[in-house]
């Protein structure tokens, strides 16, 4: 793979870091973008504008509306402070966002996890075989849908007991 290493802040680094990227794209770090910062990266799988809501609702005692968090997580793709997972509809807070590549998802089918990683030379082919073709790149969306090694180790146990099942 032809990553590249990143430095990922956590816990009061990375809201540090978020700041500071999204002020430095000349946006404002408003109380509620903080919120929404800190709740989106706080959730172990993709999370949706819905989930988020439900989720600061709950924290602030009063109600939020999605609509309000989609905006907020568009504002943060674009800044690159988060990173949408388009066959979910979800977004993950992105560990580094002073640094803009493409990423590639591994989202699991089973737990609905997904890892992200960087593999510059297969995103950097995708980009010059679009430009081959005359197509002007954005942004490449790679997600490869699976299951991760837990999900499927599960399933392997589940087929083995049906067919031991299915036998006597």
């Amino acid at each position: 793979m032809a990553g590249h290493r990143h430095h990922e802040p956590r816990g009061d680094d990375l809201l540090a870091v978020a700041q500071a990227t999204l002020e430095q794209s000349g946006e404002q770090w408003t109380t509620m973008r903080a919120s929404v910062y800190l709740a989106l990266a706080e959730f172990a799988k993709p999370a949706s504008a819905y989930d988020i809501a439900e989720s600061l609702s709950r924290s602030e005692g009063r109600r939020i509306a999605a609509n309000s968090i989609y905006r907020i997580l568009d504002l943060f793709v674009a800044a690159n402070l988060a990173l949408r997972v388009e066959s979910a509809n979800a977004y993950v807070a992105n560990a580094h966002p002073g640094c803009r590549h493409d990423c590639i998802f591994l989202v699991c089918d089973g737990c609905g996890n997904t890892t992200h990683f960087d593999d510059d030379l297969l995103t950097g082919g995708l980009r010059a075989a679009a430009s081959a073709a005359g197509f002007v790149t954005e942004r490449p969306v790679v997600e490869v849908r699976g299951r991760c090694a837990r999900c499927a180790a599960e399933r392997q146990v589940q087929d083995r007991t049906r067919i031991g099942q299915s036998t006597h």
